[in-house]
C-alpha cells in the first residue's frame, strides 16, 4: 500500500475510534445518572421518564456502535478490499460509454450502501422505537417511505451525477467550477422548492385552523416583522412517530415554519408561541442563509479538491481502480468523511450557537418561562436525556444540552 492508502486507513481507523469511544463515554454517562433527576428538573421529569429516556438513549448508542463497525468495513471493502473495482468490472461487461458506465456504476454502489443500512434502520424503528412507544410506522408505509427516498434519489440524483461526469469528461481541467455552477442551481432550487413539492410526498401539510392560536401567531409573526413566505403549518408527523418537533425550511416565499401535530398536542398555546418565537429566530437571525452559504463553500472546496485528484493517478492506483471520473466521484464520497469528522465539533458548535441565539430571540419577542415549560415537556416526551456526556455532547450534539439550555433561558426570564 502506498502513503495515500495508508493515510486513508489510519483516518478511518481514528474516526472508528473516537466514535467508538464517544458511545461508551455517553453510554456510562447516562447509565450513571439514570436513577437520579438532576436538580434543574426536579418536579417537572418524573424518575421514571428519566429512566425511560436513559435506557432509550442507551439502546440508540449501542446500535449506532455497531453501524459504526459495519460502516467502517463497508468502506474498507470497496476502497483497499477491491469492492469499488470488482463492481466496475462487472458494470463493464455491459460495454456502456460514458456517461452511462458511470452513472450506473455511482447508481449500483448507492443502492449497495443502502442496503447495507437498511437493517440498522429496521432495527431502530421497528424494534427501538417501538419498545419505547415511538414508532407508529406500520411495515406497508415504511416500505412506501423507503421506496419514494430511492426513486426520489434517482429522478433528483441521476442528472445531477450524469451532468457532473459529463463536465469531468468534457469541460478541461476547470471543470469543477462549472460542476459548482450546476451543483449551486440545484442547491437553491431544492431549497426553495422542498417544503411546497418534495416534503409533501411524505407528509401532509395543514395551515393551523385554531382561532385562537391563529389570533396568537397571526400578533406574534407582526411584532418579529416576519411578513412574507409559506407561513406556519401543521405537519402529520404522528403517522409515523410519537416524537414531537417543530423546524424552519425553505427560503423565498416557500419558507415555512412547521410544528409536528404531536407537539401542539401536548404543549400550551403560551407555549407554542414561544416555540414559534424561536423558529421566528432561525428566520430573523438568517441561520437557514448562513448554512446554506456555508454549504455551498463546503461543496466548491469538495470539488476544487476533486479537480486535483482527478488529476493524480497515485490517487486511483492507491486503492487499485481505474482512472475514470466516476471513480474520483466515489472514492471522494467514501474517503473524505474520514478526515472531515474531526470538523464536527465546529459544526456542532455553531449549530449550538445559533440555537442559543434563537432562544435569545424567543426571549425578547415571548416569554422566555413559556419556552422552558415548553422545552421541559419535549424533552420529557421525546425521552431526551438530561445527563449526556459533555465530551459526547460537545462532539455531536446541535443543541446545547438540556441543563445549559433552561438554566440560561431561566436566568433569562429572571426565574
Amino acid at each position: 500500500m502506498n502513503w495515500l492508502t495508508w493515510m486513508f486507513v489510519a483516518a478511518l481507523a481514528a474516526e472508528t475510534a473516537v466514535r467508538l469511544w464517544l458511545s461508551s463515554r455517553q453510554i456510562a454517562a447516562v447509565r450513571a445518572h439514570r436513577n437520579r433527576v438532576p436538580n434543574a428538573f426536579h418536579g417537572q421529569i418524573a424518575l421514571a421518564d428519566q429512566q425511560k429516556a436513559a435506557d432509550y438513549t442507551v439502546a440508540r448508542t449501542q446500535l449506532g456502535r455497531w453501524a459504526t463497525l459495519v460502516e467502517s468495513i463497508t468502506k474498507l471493502w470497496f476502497t483497499v478490499g477491491g469492492g469499488l473495482a470488482a463492481v466496475d468490472a462487472l458494470i463493464d461487461q455491459l460495454k456502456l460509454s460514458e456517461p452511462w458506465h458511470g452513472g450506473l456504476l455511482i447508481l449500483t454502489v448507492f443502492l449497495m450502501l443502502q442496503l447495507i443500512g437498511l437493517p440498522f434502520t429496521l432495527w431502530r424503528t421497528f424494534r427501538i422505537e417501538a419498545r419505547f412507544g415511538f414508532n407508529r410506522t406500520s411495515a406497508r408505509l415504511f416500505a412506501v417511505d423507503l421506496a419514494k427516498r430511492l426513486l426520489l434519489g434517482l429522478v433528483l440524483g441521476a442528472p445531477l451525477a450524469l451532468a457532473t461526469l459529463s463536465l469531468m469528461e468534457r469541460a478541461g481541467k476547470w471543470w469543477w467550477a462549472w460542476a459548482w455552477l450546476v451543483w449551486l442551481g440545484v442547491t437553491v432550487g431544492l431549497t426553495w422548492a422542498a417544503p411546497r413539492f418534495i416534503a409533501p410526498l411524505f407528509n401532509r401539510f395543514t395551515a393551523i385552523t385554531d382561532a385562537r392560536l391563529k389570533e396568537r401567531v397571526a400578533a406574534l409573526l407582526e411584532r418579529c416583522g416576519y411578513t412574507a413566505g409559506g407561513g406556519v403549518f401543521v405537519m402529520d408527523g404522528s403517522r409515523r412517530s410519537a416524537h414531537g418537533n417543530a423546524y424552519f425550511t425553505g427560503i423565498g416565499r416557500n419558507k415555512r415554519i412547521v410544528f409536528f401535530d404531536t407537539l401542539l398536542a401536548r404543549i400550551e398555546l403560551k407555549e407554542i408561541e414561544a416555540v414559534l418565537a424561536h423558529e421566528l429566530g432561525h428566520f430573523r437571525l438568517h441561520h437557514v442563509r448562513q448554512r446554506l452559504v456555508a454549504s455551498l463553500l463546503g461543496a466548491l472546496g469538495g470539488l476544487a479538491l476533486l479537480g486535483v485528484l482527478a488529476r493524480t493517478p497515485a490517487f486511483f492506483s492507491a486503492f487499485g481502480v481505474p482512472e475514470s471520473a466516476s471513480m474520483t466521484l466515489l472514492l471522494f464520497a467514501l474517503i473524505v468523511p474520514a478526515f472531515m469528522f474531526f470538523a464536527t465539533p465546529i459544526e456542532s458548535w455553531w449549530s449550538r450557537r445559533q440555537e442559543l441565539a434563537a432562544d435569545d430571540f424567543a426571549a425578547k419577542y415571548s416569554a422566555a418561562g413559556d419556552l422552558v415549560t415548553a422545552l421541559v415537556k419535549l424533552y420529557r416526551d421525546n425521552a431526551t436525556t438530561l445527563t449526556p456526556d459533555r465530551v459526547h455532547s460537545a462532539f455531536y450534539d446541535s443543541h446545547p444540552s438540556a441543563i445549559e439550555r433552561i438554566a440560561r433561558l431561566n436566568q433569562l426570564s429572571g426565574a
